[in-house]
């Protein structure tokens, strides 16, 4: 039986490596002549979701969902780190590109000073901004049309603020109501007004399997051909495929990022928890990236630690890690 990671190992581990992940975040050209590489690490900000929220959810969902809309300044009070914060953060551990998620800035989609200063933060950090996960912001697949045009209204601020940014996409979430097929008609034609309009801004959508349907890989990849618009794509997650939480049913995760592949335009590495050899201990890492650079793709993977049984940053640092052993792997094949 593989042992599990924990913080001691993790720091025994990081002592004999530190010297490699400082010596990574220092340009190519000052370290040696090597194969341009598979794939870019970025980080997603999901990874700090604990720093960036502090204890403004310990009050429940339905309290922090009124701050979030209403009261955002006492969710940063609690903050021990600041959106704004994020690309030197990211930067500092040998990273340079970060996908931002719309609740750590819920209230500053249209603050263009406050944009204004992330970008200088990006450019300060030499940090490019890739994306923004948008949550909270209504259901795509609404069962009516007018709440569907609500949603999009809704995203159409976070959709100008990504290219404000310098960002290629926003990622949102295919949630609907109604039967398997109905569904994907309903998720599909909210996703198209939505690419409708990110075509303007030169965004692209992306879907994430993010709970429900959006989990069966079979199902999203059916709503991208329905949805046919160049816009569109997915942001494949190695591990949110649970279909149903009563009963819990959950999709395969290979033949999902398998069946999601030919759409995507991102990639999220999730990670839980590790073993003692710094694999994780419930995605092989290995056969998972296989089947991404399988597809061709050759973008950034961005690291989205979930996990609690190392800090946040160590999770990433793990992540990072191993993305790195994986891809030195398949650069030598």
């Amino acid at each position: 039986m593989k042992m599990k990671l924990n913080r001691r190992s993790f720091i025994q581990q990081s002592a004999v490596v530190t010297s490699g992940v400082l010596l990574s975040s220092f340009p190519a050209s000052l370290t040696s002549c090597k194969k341009e590489e598979l794939f870019k690490i970025s980080l997603a900000e999901w990874s700090v979701n604990n720093q960036i929220f502090g204890k403004a959810r310990e009050a429940g969902w339905e309290k922090f969902n009124d701050m979030l809309h209403n009261d955002f300044a006492s969710i940063e009070k609690s903050a021990t780190m600041k959106n704004i914060e994020f690309p030197a953060y990211a930067r500092r551990l040998g990273i340079d590109a970060v996908e931002y998620v719309n609740t750590c800035f819920f209230d500053k989609a249209q603050n263009q000073a406050y944009l204004i200063d992330l970008n200088k933060a990006c450019d300060d950090a030499g940090v490019k901004s890739l994306l923004i996960m948008c949550d909270a912001e209504g259901m795509v697949g609404a069962p009516t049309r007018e709440e569907r045009l609500q949603t999009l209204e809704n995203h159409k601020k976070w959709i100008d603020a990504a290219a404000f940014l310098g960002c290629h996409s926003v990622r949102v979430n295919a949630g609907s109501q109604g039967s398997y097929e109905e569904q994907k008609k309903l998720a599909a034609d909210g996703l198209h007004l939505l690419c409708e309009y990110g075509e303007l801004a030169n965004i692209n959508i992306l879907v994430e399997n993010h709970g429900g349907y959006s989990s069966d890989g079979s199902w999203l990849a059916d709503v991208m051909n329905m949805t046919d618009h160049p816009r569109i794509g997915t942001l494949p997650d190695f591990a949110n495929f649970r279909v149903s939480y009563d009963p819990e049913i959950w999709y395969d995760r290979y033949q999902g990022v398998e069946e999601l592949m030919p759409f995507a335009k991102a990639v999220s590495a999730k990670s839980i928890r590790f073993d003692e050899e710094g694999n994780e201990a419930e995605t092989d890492y290995e056969r998972m990236i296989g089947i991404v650079l399988d597809a061709g793709y050759r973008g950034y993977i961005g690291i989205e630690y979930e996990g609690s049984e190392l800090s946040e940053e160590e999770g990433i640092i793990a992540t990072k890690r191993l993305l790195e052993k994986v891809r030195a792997n398949y650069q030598k094949s």
